[in-house]
């Protein structure tokens, strides 16, 4: 009917009609007709639009008629290109203007509309425009509907991996879908064919009896076989339905994967099986909700009590095996949470009523559509036991530890005593815990108790009932240890009954204390709130507090008589500072007597020596005159030539049978009075360095610091040693650098000190000694070395050197020697250095001396 009426309304006679004919054409039509007019100058003038354009556009005519532009803003924005383009295109080429577009009403409303309308060109150049607009909505939806269905299923087909086939009831393949799936043939080389051609006579013969089955019974048919590939042999599974008489449509799927997943989890579950029913844990599997137990393995029957049938089908809540119901809510609260728990500690209750500790580790399992709980419990009951005695045996040995630390640090014996009993009742967790001395003429009483408020205190009791303290005393003298768990099941005197009612005692614990070897006292715990099993750790414990007491009480004792000894001590003290402040002012005298002897003696051995030095150089001077004028007379001529080397003086003595005046001359050998001048120097030098050590000890040695050139001193020093070097055909090699740093040091000090270490070796060697002479900057010190080839010495020799000690009398020098090391080592370490000497390998001795370097200020001029 609608294109009849735009075909009409196209007509040249219809448009000669008048406007009330359209009008009654547009009651009868669902959309909108329309007659527009638009001039040559671009004006548009509206005849005619139906009432339906209040339906389609919810405007009125009259106002479309006004404004006929406002259409053109109802158009979707995307839309308003293509509907410009048609209108050009019609106006252009004069053909029927058609189009589909949306539009959006005032109310915000998205519709389909369809335009359809002839253009016709008038005379006058304007064209006229009768036309109609369906309202087309509806059929969009259901086409957009129907292209997702398509779409879906489309996609659903895509996606579906599996081969599809549709093959009729003698077997032929009609058609087939093979995107996706691993397929070896073309499509060309099995569309046509037969099962019989294609697959193995087996498996065409089961397809055969599958295809007949669907078609007769017109249901779902599924079967599974194996076909040889390239990869291998695979398992397929076939579904069959009917797609169309006397065809079927097979869904071919490969579950070559599922089938090898089956069989491991078959193989699993007989393995699940084998650890369910062979664990040493217990494993349970119970509902979720109820804790209804499925089923239980034999490890749980042994660990639980119960036999299997007694389980199977209650609940754990029925079997009373939780000690705190709290514990399977948070088991449950976790495994809603997480779906798994691991090592949750949990306390379980036996048949027996025993208590046991268990750790549980559960997971939610679906068993056939069923939530359910897979629970493994491992018992830790004795690891707790242990865990628990170990945590004792620390604690006991803490305890034991500081009371032994109190006990040697503490003398307060009343302290020691109240900490001990107060300690031991809180490791013990007994109501009371004291102890009690036994005293020979006191008799027995407490002197320290912890007790609970609760219940009576025995401090300060005692008792002088001589019957009754030795009835107390056979107690622990028969029994080392008295345990008592129940005080009902044991027999007593009624004094003792009476002693336990008074004090409330029901259970009790008491350990002697033994003091060389005799019962002093005892430690006790009370348990007063009913009997109570002692464990072998709690009696241990006292056992040991109890030797710890005794030696505590010991100590005390000792530092009683210690005090009462050391008022004595005191006293004898006194008496012997008195002595020896006596016996210090008689060896100060006597230090004062050595030192006026020493300097006494010292003087008139220096003035012998010195008077016999000057007569003896005067006489040698003398002498060796006189004896070159005999020499010069002739007289004896072999002895003058013998006086020539050994020499002789004459010595001018005074005989008693002489006249007054009368002199006669002694001859005396050159040689012995060089020998008598030498000893008497050296007499001389050991009065001096006597004196100077007697100086050193007494007040230490006086040293006269300045900034010293070190380099320009040991040159200067070894200059002066020429004429000894070359008396003794001696040698120096000078290996020292001419940029040494200065020292602070005292100059006439040090090169008395390198003088006494030449000397040292020129007296202790042969002539013809060769020495070196090095030095170098070590660690903020002069390092310097005198080298000789001369004879060695053993390590005690070198260790000993510069010690003053008295050396071996046959050697005529030692001492003085032995002196002026002394006195070398003296200085050096009063300079901050250090001295020694090396013996080498092959020949020869090293010396060797530090001194410190002059400070950056002590270095400027």
């Amino acid at each position: 009917m609608d294109e009849t009426v735009v075909k009409w309304l196209y007509t040249p006679n219809c448009q000669q009609e008048p406007i009330n004919l359209l009008s009654k054409l547009a009651v009868n039509l669902p959309g909108v007709i329309f007659q527009v007019l638009q001039r040559q100058d671009g004006s548009v003038f509206v005849p005619y639009i139906s009432s339906g354009c209040q339906y389609l556009y919810e405007l009125e005519p009259e106002a479309l008629q006004a404004d006929f532009q406002v259409l053109y803003k109802l158009i979707h924005p995307q839309d308003i290109k293509a509907f410009r383009e048609s209108i050009t295109v019609c106006k252009t080429t004069l053909t029927p203007w058609h189009w589909e577009g949306r539009i959006i009403t005032p109310s915000g409303k998205l519709k389909w509309i369809e335009a359809t309308s002839q253009p016709e060109l008038q005379a006058e150049g304007n064209f006229l425009w009768n036309g109609l607009v369906m309202d087309i909505t509806d059929r969009k939806l259901a086409e957009e509907k129907l292209q997702e269905s398509e779409a879906r299923y489309k996609a659903i087909l895509d996606a579906i991996p599996d081969l599809m086939f549709r093959i009729s009831r003698d077997g032929e393949y009609l058609d087939l879908k093979s995107e996706g799936a691993n397929i070896t043939l073309s499509r060309e080389e099995i569309v046509g064919k037969n099962l019989q051609e294609l697959l193995p006579s087996d498996v065409a013969a089961i397809s055969q009896v599958a295809i007949a089955k669907t078609l007769d019974s017109g249901t779902l048919q599924t079967c599974e076989y194996q076909l040889p590939t390239p990869l291998g042999v695979k398992d397929y599974e076939a579904r069959l339905v009917v797609s169309g008489e006397d065809e079927v449509l097979a869904i071919v799927r490969d579950i070559t994967e599922r089938k090898q997943a089956e069989v491991k989890l078959q193989n699993l579950a007989k393995k699940f099986a084998k650890a369910f029913s062979c664990s040493p844990d217990s494993i349970t599997i119970s509902t979720l909700g109820e804790g209804c137990f499925i089923e239980v393995n034999d490890s749980f029957v042994k660990l639980a009590g119960y036999e299997r049938d007694q389980v199977i089908g209650k609940t754990s809540f029925e079997l009373n095996l939780w000690v705190d119901d709290r514990d399977r809510l948070n088991l449950l609260q976790e495994l809603q949470a997480t779906g798994v728990v691991r090592n949750l500690e949990v306390e379980f209750r036996q048949k027996s009523g025993e208590i046991i500790t268990t750790l549980v580790s559960a997971e939610v399992i679906d068993l056939d559509g069923n939530k359910s709980i897979l629970a493994v419990h491992h018992d830790i009951t004795e690891r707790k036991q242990v865990e628990a005695q170990l945590r004792l045996c620390g604690e006991r040995d803490r305890l034991l530890a500081e009371t032994l630390v109190r006990i040697r640090s503490s003398l307060n014996l009343d302290q020691i005593l109240q900490t001990t009993v107060t300690e031991v009742r809180q490791f013990l967790q007994a109501d009371r815990v004291f102890i009690s001395l036994n005293n020979p003429t006191l008799g027995i009483r407490t002197l320290a108790e912890s007790v609970d408020p609760k219940y009576s205190s025995v401090l300060g009791w005692s008792t002088n009932d001589e019957a009754y303290l030795q009835e107390l005393r056979n107690l622990l003298k028969d029994n080392l240890v008295r345990v008592i768990e129940d005080i009902t099941k044991i027999s007593v005197s009624p004094k003792v009954k009476a002693h336990y009612r008074k004090f409330q005692t029901k259970a009790t614990l008491a350990v002697p204390i033994m003091l060389n070897n005799e019962l002093f006292g005892a430690l006790i715990a009370n348990q007063c709130s009913g009997s109570r099993h002692w464990q072998p750790i709690e009696i241990d414990l006292l056992q040991q507090m109890s030797e710890q007491v005794a030696i505590a009480i010991q100590q005390s004792q000792i530092c009683q008589k210690l005090a009462e000894l050391n008022t004595n001590l005191e006293q004898q003290v006194q008496e012997r500072t008195a002595q020896l402040q006596q016996k210090m002012q008689e060896v100060e005298k006597l230090h004062r007597v050595k030192d006026v002897v020493l300097h006494t003696v010292a003087h008139d051995l220096r003035t012998s020596v010195m008077g016999n030095l000057m007569v003896l150089k005067n006489l040698f001077n003398q002498g060796v005159g006189k004896d070159k004028g005999t020499r010069g007379q002739g007289g004896q001529g072999g002895q003058g030539g013998q006086g020539g080397q050994g020499g002789q003086g004459r010595i001018i003595e005074e005989s008693p049978l002489s006249p007054p005046n009368a002199q006669s001359p002694i001859p005396v050998p050159r040689s012995i009075i060089e020998r008598m001048i030498q000893g008497n120097d050296r007499q001389l030098t050991m009065i001096n360095s006597l004196l100077e050590i007697n100086s050193c000890e007494k007040q230490g040695i006086d040293i006269k610091r300045e900034p010293v050139d070190f380099s320009t001193l040991l040159r200067v020093t070894f200059t002066q040693l020429e004429p000894i070097l070359t008396q003794n055909q001696a040698a120096l090699k000078n290996l020292v650098p001419a940029d040494l740093p200065l020292v602070m040091a005292d100059e006439t000090r040090l090169q008395k000190v390198l003088s006494h270490l030449v000397t040292h070796s020129l007296q202790n060697n042969p002539p013809g000694l060769n020495f070196i002479l090095s030095a170098s900057v070590e660690g903020g010190m002069i390092r310097t070395q005198i080298q000789d080839d001369g004879v060695v010495m053993s390590k005690l020799e070198c260790d000993r050197l510069f010690d003053l000690h008295v050396r071996d009398p046959q050697d005529c020098c030692s001492t003085a020697i032995g002196l002026k090391m002394y006195l070398c080592r003296k200085v050096i370490k009063a300079h901050g250095g250090e001295i020694g000497v090396i013996s080498n390998r092959k020949r020869g001795l090293t010396f060797w001396f530090t001194l410190p370097l002059a400070t950056s200020a002590t270095n400027r001029p």
